[in-house]
């Protein structure tokens, strides 16, 4: 249970995957002008990251290991990713339109998150059981959603304040994640167990 819970704690906080590994920075960037579209975000890199984590790791144990094919992990992981993401961007174009219309061009380019596919590798690197690489998955998931929601609670107070003509856009938005970055590693400090 332990295990579960430093795993779990590990991965919103401390490692962070965007604030700490830098992965998934562009929609990190791109889609944060908005809380509102931040979660959305969140929520799809949420149920991509963890249905291909399961899926990929399974491939690996029983096709990939199996066959002493594990060379070809990068290719058959990007291909269960963008197979993944086609179905969600079709479920959500059904389910909710202005949310399918909110991400835009965001939705396809989960398939090319470094983040979910950063995830599928680390859990076979890391050597988790398929339980501790979902609790990771999702745990990551949520880091990446955590980051993504406070940085756009942050952007959107930017824009109602005045900030130097230098400084607009871009260039205040690295600064902020990088104040974020900073007080995420705050919590490296915690040990469970």
């Amino acid at each position: 249970m332990i295990t579960y819970i430093s795993i779990f704690i590990t991965a919103i906080f401390v490692n962070n995957i965007v604030l700490a590994q830098f992965l998934g920075i562009c929609p990190f960037l791109g889609v944060s002008k908005k809380v509102s579209t931040a979660t959305g975000m969140g929520a799809a890199v949420a149920f991509v990251m963890t249905i291909a984590t399961i899926c990929t790791y399974l491939l690996q144990k029983y096709l990939l290991d199996a066959f002493g094919i594990g060379f070809m992990q990068t290719i058959v992981f990007i291909l269960v990713i963008a197979a993944l993401v086609q179905m969600v961007e079709i479920i959500l174009k059904k389910v909710s339109p202005p949310l399918y219309q909110a991400l835009g061009v965001f939705l396809p380019l989960i398939t090319t998150n470094c983040a979910i596919l950063g995830v599928a590798i680390l859990v076979i690197q890391k050597e988790y059981t398929l339980l501790e690489s979902v609790v990771f998955a999702i745990s990551t998931a949520l880091g990446f959603m955590l980051a993504m929601v406070i940085f756009a609670g942050i952007r959107e107070q930017l824009s109602t304040t005045r900030i130097p003509k230098a400084l607009q856009g871009m260039p205040i938005a690295l600064i902020v994640a990088g104040l974020l970055a900073l007080a995420f590693m705050g919590f490296a400090g915690i040990k469970v167990g």
